[in-house]
């Protein structure tokens, strides 16, 4: 695994031997990165990666929120509560330079502290076939790790679908092999 783009391209990524941790495929990465900067998601012309505050929720090796700060994101919070897949985040951090703009939180996405700050971008990568990913950004969005207007990327299975509450707009769903790439805005608290 690789940083797809931006100033750390080509760098490689840490990753775990076995199942139990799955990142996020090169690929698949590059193509939700595409969408985000080029798609037509309602940012216009002006990137929702430059200077953002980004949360990468069931963060795993890292790989998403990585390759945000590589893009030209101004801080990724990295959030997970497996203690090997955050040594392994952290051993990826430090290896991109990237320990200024992080930081590492053992935390349960499912029942997340209160924020300090809000986030700009939010990914989720919850484990497949769990039915974790709606309950966590919901409960992420409770929390305020999300803003007002924030865009949210959520990755699952490719025979998932996300349900979400009306405090989410869908704004676009996308397949790729065995993952499906959901993108929400978040609209407020109400």
């Amino acid at each position: 695994m690789r940083i797809v783009a931006g100033k750390h391209k080509g760098r490689k990524i840490l990753s775990p031997e076995g199942t139990d941790i799955r990142p996020t495929l090169d690929r698949t990465r590059e193509s939700l990165f595409n969408i985000i900067e080029h798609g037509n998601l309602g940012t216009g012309s002006i990137s929702p990666l430059r200077g953002a505050c980004v949360l990468d929720a069931f963060c795993g090796t890292g790989a998403l929120g990585l390759e945000a700060l590589s893009r030209g994101a101004a801080n990724v919070t990295f959030m997970d509560n497996d203690r090997r897949a955050l040594a392994l985040c952290r051993q990826n951090i430090m290896t991109m330079g990237e320990t200024e703009a992080s930081q590492v939180l053992r935390g349960d996405c499912l029942k997340p502290s209160r924020a300090a700050n809000a986030s700009d971008l939010v990914f989720t990568d919850a484990p497949y076939d769990r039915d974790l990913t709606a309950e966590g950004i919901t409960a992420l969005s409770a929390a305020g790790w999300i803003r007002e207007g924030g865009l949210c990327v959520l990755e699952t299975g490719s025979d998932e679908t996300v349900k979400l509450p009306n405090i989410f707009e869908p704004l676009e769903d996308r397949k790729y092999g065995a993952a499906r790439i959901h993108f929400f805005r978040f609209l407020s608290m109400g």
